[in-house]
């Protein structure tokens, strides 16, 4: 007989998002887990995971910014295409409305980062793709920490959940959902590798430091 009682949210993975193309070209490692940055804009690290629905599987991928871990792109769809690693470019450089040259954005070896549209649009925007080595969590350690944030304090969240009936219905929901998550993740949540700060109060902070109006 199954036991009956309390579980504790679980972060792990059952199903694998990456999917390498052998035969693709790929950038090369420029990070080799060193996920450190002394400014915004210096190093992205970007990432995409799964959640099910009742009408699916839905997709979200997150650009993260290493200096002030703010999520400055996103989005979520019913596939896993390089659409979907694009679009959160896209809103992560429409959101910084600043030259974006010199910028690394570091991602695993999935095949949506080795797509000829992502890497062209990555190419437009003057920043450097960066890759880790296939099959290895490690080189894309600190995007694989936020997707496991995402998953418990949203996704698997027992009173997130309770909201909307117990399961996600669809894309729509957890679309709406995640939009209010990464505001709050970016402007309220406490963050300890950033000394209890939220992402928002660091990049406050760093805008009016003496290492700002020098760069």
């Amino acid at each position: 007989m199954k036991q009956q009682g309390i579980q504790g949210a679980s972060r792990a993975k059952k199903r694998f998002t990456t999917h390498s193309d052998k035969d693709a070209l790929r950038a090369p490692d420029l990070v080799k887990r060193q996920f450190i940055a002394t400014r915004p804009n210096q190093l992205w690290v970007a990432d995409f995971t799964y959640c099910s629905t009742w009408s699916g599987v839905v997709y979200v991928a997150f650009i993260i910014d290493v200096f002030s871990r703010r999520l400055v792109g996103w989005k979520a769809s019913r596939s896993m295409t390089a659409a979907l690693v694009v679009d959160a470019l896209n809103m992560a450089a429409w959101a910084r409305h600043t030259d974006l040259e010199g910028l690394i954005c570091h991602t695993d070896a999935g095949s949506q980062y080795t797509s000829v549209s992502y890497t062209d649009r990555i190419g437009e925007l003057g920043v450097s793709a960066s890759i880790g080595t296939v099959g290895d969590s490690y080189d894309n350690a600190l995007a694989e920490s936020v997707m496991g944030l995402f998953k418990t304090e949203l996704h698997r969240n027992p009173a997130v959940l309770a909201d909307n009936g117990g399961h996600w219905k669809g894309l729509d929901d957890l679309e709406i959902a995640t939009c209010a998550w990464v505001s709050w993740f970016n402007d309220e949540r406490l963050h300890g590798e950033l000394g209890d700060r939220t992402p928002s109060e660091v990049e406050t902070e760093y805008r009016g430091s003496d290492q700002a109006k020098a760069a």
